[in-house]
């Protein structure tokens, strides 16, 4: 289940940035290259699962799916956040500085 969330997550992150001219402003980029690392990560970690269980892989409990489907959902997350604070820092629009002068 952490695979294909990190799938989907991926595959609609690499569409948003094929799509949006500004994607690379925004380093969209950023949140591609961790949904397809962690896409990756939980690739090799199903191969591996599978060498070891064989057909009993394909016929999880459905609480391990449950807390797979958690956890696939929390990297999901992460990564927002993660690319949210690099957004926040880079500040490419100039819209945090423009803030925080108004406050001043």
């Amino acid at each position: 289940m952490t695979l294909l969330i990190a799938v989907f997550a991926a595959v609609i992150a690499t569409a948003v940035w094929y799509v949006k001219p500004d994607a690379a402003r925004h380093k969209v980029g950023l949140l591609v290259w961790m949904y397809w690392g962690a896409a990756l990560m939980w690739l090799v970690d199903a191969v591996f699962e599978f060498i070891e269980l064989k057909a009993a892989y394909f016929t999880p409990e459905p609480a391990d799916m449950l807390n797979d489907a958690f956890l696939g959902l929390s990297v999901v997350a992460l990564a927002l956040v993660v690319w949210i604070v690099v957004l926040l820092v880079k500040d490419p629009d100039g819209r945090v500085r423009d803030a925080l002068r108004r406050k001043k």
